[in-house]
């Protein structure tokens, strides 16, 4: 089943000699003999739906370990440490006279990046958005929903990661104020983060994002409902792959449009993942908020105190620049209260990492093997569909 060119399509690196461009794949691969390479385009609360090139996909079975409740403790799997859309996995063929008629995942290769948030709630997780990515599009429109501290935490989980940001700012034809919105992000040109201003419905404006879009890669879209990622995916992909919606006249927030993460190829030989707005998007308490506010770590270089905390020391060199009109105050705010929520995230990653050292006796033993189940599992009957709406669980609003 093995197609380099295929796969190539769809985003697998290979080096100069045609091999998986990884070592550790290469092991793996070695390791599972009869298995196929395989992407994740589709994730659903039942499984997992894997291509391996640019054509349809295939349904297949999740390892058993995956099917268990996630959690941090001794024998189960966290969220993050599951396939999640981007991941490439290694597929174990069902055997002709199997009862288990899916092919099942076997292995999970390991990622050359990963774009994660704090999931929602009150108990800490994370939740993976998107692996083995290129280029994060942080998506805002230029309508109401633009909101710059937002795009700022965007930027806060994409460092790091591993992967390239660049915003993009979308519903220029509505926008009444460019200029304005530009200015007020004159900051992310300072850290070489790239801003681009397209019109999502025509395909001369959505050309500027070609550059990121080069074949062989892989580009994500994040932003909140309604700040036209289906539409911008649609042009991209030339047809109406994703369904679409207006924003609401009452107020002027997005419809859910997109219910589940996608991997898309596209024709330039690119792959794009558009992903469901996010509501609530926490730190998991592994980023660098420094790394994304670097002017404000080099005037804080400048106070008096080397321990100074902007507040009523004298000589505060970021208070200056506040007064002078050089920094906007509410990115300050913003910068403090991320690296309040990073702190607090980083305690918790902390208890839950000794939590699951305390339940591993042997944390650096090998995973165990994802053995295929030896028993027919139970058949559902039949019943009536269900008309549960599906549940949007990463939308995003205000910050």
């Amino acid at each position: 089943m093995n197609d380099n060119h295929a796969l190539q399509a769809i985003g697998w690196p290979l080096d100069d000699h045609g091999r998986p461009a990884f070592a550790a794949w290469r092991e793996m691969l070695a390791d599972f003999p009869t298995a196929y390479p395989a992407r994740v385009v589709e994730q659903h609360r039942t499984g997992y739906v894997v291509a391996v090139g640019p054509e349809e996909g295939i349904a297949v079975e999740s390892p058993p370990h995956w099917q268990r409740a996630p959690s941090y403790r001794k024998g189960a799997t966290p969220t993050e440490q599951r396939a999640g859309v981007g991941d490439w996995v290694l597929v174990e063929p069902a055997p002709e006279d199997a009862i288990v008629t899916k092919d099942q995942i076997v292995a999970l290769l390991p990622r050359r990046t990963a774009i994660k948030r704090g999931a929602a709630g009150e108990h800490y997780k994370q939740q993976l958005i998107a692996a083995n990515v290129d280029t994060v599009f942080v998506v805002c429109g230029l309508d109401s929903d633009f909101n710059p501290r937002r795009i700022e935490r965007y930027l806060l989980l994409v460092s790091g990661s591993g992967a390239v940001p660049v915003v993009v700012l979308t519903k220029l034809d509505q926008a009444d104020d460019v200029p304005g919105s530009l200015e007020a992000l004159i900051d992310l040109a300072a850290q070489d983060v790239p801003v681009r201003a397209v019109n999502a419905l025509d395909p001369d404006s959505v050309a500027s994002l070609n550059p990121w879009l080069r074949p062989g890669t892989t580009a994500v879209l994040v932003g909140s409902s309604g700040a036209g990622k289906s539409t911008l995916t649609n042009t991209l992909v030339g047809s109406e792959r994703m369904k679409t919606g207006a924003v609401r006249e009452s107020d002027e927030r997005g419809r859910h449009t997109t219910t589940h993460r996608a991997l898309i190829p596209l024709e330039s030989g690119a792959c794009l993942i558009d992903t469901p707005g996010m509501r609530e998007l926490k730190p998991t308490g592994e980023e660098d908020v420094a790394e994304n506010f670097s002017d404000i770590d080099a005037l804080g270089a400048n106070c008096r105190f080397r321990d100074c905390r902007h507040a009523s020391e004298p000589d505060c060199a970021i208070r200056a620049a506040i007064e002078d009109g050089k920094l906007d105050p509410r990115r300050f705010a913003n910068y403090v209260k991320l690296q309040e929520e990073v702190a607090g995230a980083a305690d918790k990653l902390a208890e839950r990492q000794t939590q699951h050292a305390a339940a591993t006796p042997n944390a650096t033993a090998a995973p165990p093997s994802l053995a295929r189940p030896t028993r027919k599992p139970a058949e559902k009957s039949p019943g009536k569909p269900s008309r549960q709406r599906p549940r949007i669980d990463d939308d995003y609003g205000e910050d």
